[in-house]
């Protein structure tokens, strides 16, 4: 979620970007004597927390972080599969459910079981019997809507599934790729959930015919394609609608000058489907002790209520707080869909294959 998790100026929706420094060399995993202890996160683009929450972990931990973004969640993953025997750093963040599986199955992660795990909610627990990744946060992957378009338009926003693939919504829909991205992949699967095994198929046909563009990131697709995001609008974006968040809206709302009272995009519910994103101790990392101090971090209550107006993705662990403007304008799907680990574990390279015969070519 995850989902999630942009600001700047130019670029408004789900990911901040970072306060801290990236930087790639891990070598200063290694710690010593000689200088300061650094731990090294490698994580997707939307990764953000706030400097003074960061700076009370180096104060108490006696760790340095630096954090090194690899891009769309799915290409930071199989970046670190791919370096696994030299990890670029300690602990990677932003595995979520859609991949957990392929992460695991390359031995990814070493386990360890964070400090606080017992808080975390009875639902978002997984892998518990070797704790190779900690859950960190939650979000849901929904179709977003701009909500000037479709009252200029005297349209009706879609709502489902079923209503993408109608004919007035031809040519309107922006989501990205599934095969890179993890946006994308959570709408393929949502789809594959709601028309199982011997329907998705048929609905990506019916959609492809009914216009949707499929572009490489999410960033691409909210902050340039989507004509309802702040960096869609400054893009020219001409997609009013977007496969993103559902947590999406109050990125709009929160960094908007001034800020309006209700959020200029909405959310189609009848499309969503819940991700959640772990952490983990990468195996062979140099400076264990650190990504140890710093997956408890994570877990703590304090970052758990720094994450939904940094990441716009909601904490796992029970009793932590949720900001007003952020559940106001990013309430969580009622009914998402769902599939089972298991499932996503033994179909998803091949409905991914299929998907791209499909879809792209």
């Amino acid at each position: 979620m995850s989902i999630t998790k942009k600001v700047s100026v130019l670029a408004v929706g789900l990911g901040m970007v970072a306060t801290l420094a990236a930087c790639g060399s891990s070598s200063d995993d290694a710690g010593g004597s000689g200088g300061a202890k650094t731990v090294t996160l490698v994580s997707h683009d939307s990764w953000a927390a706030s400097k003074d929450v960061i700076a009370a972990f180096e104060k108490e931990s006696g760790y340095k972080v630096k954090v090194l973004k690899d891009g769309d969640a799915g290409q930071a993953v199989n970046k670190a599969i791919l370096t696994k025997d030299n990890p670029q750093g300690v602990v990677f963040f932003g595995v979520d459910n859609t991949l957990l599986s392929r992460a695991l199955d390359n031995g990814l992660f070493q386990p360890y079981e964070a400090k606080g795990s017992d808080q975390v909610r009875p639902e978002y627990r997984t892998d518990q019997d070797k704790h190779r990744v900690t859950p960190v946060d939650t979000g849901d992957i929904c179709v977003n809507y701009d909500k000037a378009w479709f009252s200029e338009h005297k349209l009706t926003p879609p709502k489902s599934f079923d209503d993408l693939v109608k004919p007035e919504y031809k040519g309107l829909l922006v989501t990205e790729n599934a095969g890179s991205s993890s946006p994308g992949l959570g709408f393929l699967l949502g789809t594959a959930a709601q028309y199982g095994d011997g329907g998705w198929e048929g609905y990506w046909k019916k959609l492809k015919a009914n216009g949707v563009k499929v572009v490489d990131s999410w960033e691409q697709a909210y902050n340039e394609e989507f004509s309802g995001s702040a960096g869609g609008k400054k893009a020219k974006g001409d997609r009013p609608l977007v496969v993103s968040y559902a947590s999406s809206p109050p990125v709009e709302v929160v960094y908007a000058e001034p800020q309006p009272d209700t959020a200029p995009t909405g959310v189609a519910d009848g499309t969503c489907f819940r991700q959640v994103e772990y952490a983990g101790l990468l195996s062979n990392a140099k400076n264990p002790e650190g990504g140890k101090a710093l997956l408890d971090f994570l877990l703590g209550k304090t970052f758990q209520e720094d994450m939904p107006l940094n990441m716009f993705v909601y904490p796992v662990r029970e009793g932590a707080r949720v900001p007003e403007v952020f559940s106001k304008f990013g309430p969580q799907a009622k009914d998402p869909q769902t599939l089972d680990p298991a499932k996503i574990a033994d179909n998803r390279d091949q409905w991914v294959k299929s998907w791209t015969s499909l879809v792209l070519k």
